[in-house]
């Protein structure tokens, strides 16, 4: 990044585009192996699997997506034991994915720009979209789910990562029906642990069904709440009594993605003079309250929490819809020109029906994580991708780790040549606090224009990583993904 300050020479910027977009080549290839390249070692207490979901194809037989959200999902595994690692990765066998490679073209339009050749008349009407499965991975009531948020899950075989079929968790949607691709676990403030989760149906009005599931995968929770004006929700955020959503200022004009001109994301506009709605939902069915605050448009929040009277929501705010229009490739962004996220704190006083916001992190960040034990609990401790500059629109090439008490930050930066995925932290079995634990990466590294997985003491971020996984390919830059404390991998062979 340019320098802000007089300096006595100028500051170079911390990535070259090239470098950032190389990242974005497909992965058709599939592959199971041990991984043998690895700088420093795997905690020996470090055991469990990691799921990684998010598009792995860019381009249908040599037809580029618009945009990398339409790139059909794609599962990498990490299973980690005794010190060792097992990779996997694999494409969910959706009905869309398996026509397009028995094709061999590209026959669905995508949400976020991508048309299929032959222009507006090939593409005008045409209204049916293909379950990408790209968008998140967990694993509930013994079951490995792909999520994409507008369609149904598919569950995958978690040893293998074999797609076995669409899911309706147990009945709770039905065929045609979605669910999110952001559930949430309760880490268990009434009981046991619940999976918490939403689906939407908007246009001239909105309806949100809220979910929750028990241990075995059954709804013991639903309920809806209907609201005017059209809903772009793509995450939510918990505490143990209420579900808070947030309806982005933005509004949706059809006619050009019913004409074949647009995708559908495409055709949202962002309305700055109007106010970002805060919906509190009661989890046990109450009606839901509807608070204004400052505009901003929200894909992602850090966690929530309940103290004295208020509820307080910790969420990265863009100061408009960070859409990549008037770009007619998408790894040629300009980054200047595109907003970036900052963290945001909302302070709610629900008896007053009013909202103060304060900033915690004015950098660009992206993808928060922090101790599952700590979701919908007053917490200390966030860890959050970041531009490598302090200021200004970047690619994430960094980690933060938050202390939102004092204020005080951790920062390990991969720049120049890494490029940072979503972090999650995993805490060590036993751990004593709430950073006792490791935060986990898998990230792009341009200079061997592979993937690497990191694990870092969450104590210490700044020390670098204790560990370096070094894959023989790259990973296409992924969206989300969870760490389960179970081993689904083969056994190593005995000599």
């Amino acid at each position: 990044m340019t320098a802000t300050q007089p300096r006595p020479a100028a500051t170079p910027q911390s990535y070259s585009i090239e470098d950032w977009a190389s990242g974005f080549r497909s992965q058709p290839d599939e592959h199971s192996y041990w991984i043998t390249d690895m700088e420093g070692s795997l905690p020996p207490d470090l055991e469990g699997t990691l799921f990684r979901n998010g598009p792995g194809l860019l381009d249908i037989y040599g037809h580029s997506v618009k945009h990398p959200f339409d790139g059909d999902g794609m599962i990498s595994s990490v299973a980690i034991q005794n010190g060792r690692a097992y990779f996997r990765n694999r494409f969910v066998r959706t009905a869309g994915y398996v026509a397009e490679q028995q094709a061999k073209k590209l026959l669905f339009r995508g949400v976020f720009g991508t048309q299929k050749p032959g222009g507006p008349l090939a593409n005008a009407f045409d209204l049916k979209l293909k379950n990408i499965a790209n968008t998140h991975i967990i694993y509930w009531a013994d079951q490995l789910l792909a999520l994409w948020e507008a369609a149904e899950p598919h569950r995958l075989d978690p040893d293998t990562l074999e797609t076995l079929g669409l899911d309706y968790l147990n009945g709770l949607i039905s065929p045609g029906g979605s669910f999110t691709a952001h559930p949430k676990i309760d880490p268990g403030h009434h009981g046991d642990q619940r999976l918490v989760g939403f689906s939407v149906k908007t246009g001239l009005s909105s309806t949100i069904n809220l979910y929750e599931l028990d241990a075995a995968g059954n709804a013991i929770s639903q309920h809806s709440h209907t609201i005017p004006g059209f809903a772009f929700i793509h995450d939510f955020a918990l505490t143990p009594n209420y579900a808070i959503f947030f309806q982005n200022p933005v509004s949706f004009g059809p006619l050009p993605f019913l004409l074949g001109l647009k995708g559908a994301a495409e055709c949202i506009s962002y309305n700055p003079k109007q106010p970002t709605k805060l919906l509190i939902m009661p989890r046990n069915g109450d009606p839901m309250q509807v608070i204004e605050t400052d505009p901003c448009f929200v894909f992602h929040h850090a966690n929530a929490f309940e103290q004295a009277g208020q509820l307080v929501i910790d969420s990265v705010c863009y100061d408009k819809f960070p859409s990549l229009e008037g770009t007619s490739d998408f790894r040629e962004v300009d980054f200047d020109q595109v907003p970036a996220g900052q963290l945001w704190r909302f302070s709610v006083d629900l008896a007053a029906g009013s909202t103060e916001v304060s900033k915690l992190l004015t950098r660009c960040v992206e993808f928060p994580t922090l101790h599952p034990d700590a979701v919908g609990r007053p917490y200390r401790h966030l860890y959050i991708g970041t531009a490598h500059a302090a200021e200004g629109n970047a690619p994430l090439q960094a980690l933060i780790k938050l202390d939102t008490h004092t204020g005080e930050t951790q920062l390990w930066s991969a720049a120049p040549r890494g490029f940072m995925g979503e972090p999650l932290f995993v805490p060590r079995p036993q751990g004593q606090g709430e950073d006792d634990g490791w935060v986990l990466v898998l990230m792009y590294n341009a200079e061997r224009r592979c993937s690497d997985l990191v694990v870092l003491d969450g104590r210490d971020i700044t020390a670098g990583p204790v560990a370096r996984l070094k894959l023989p390919h790259h990973v296409p830059y992924g969206l989300h993904g969870s760490f389960v404390p179970r081993y689904f991998g083969p056994q190593p062979e005995t000599p």
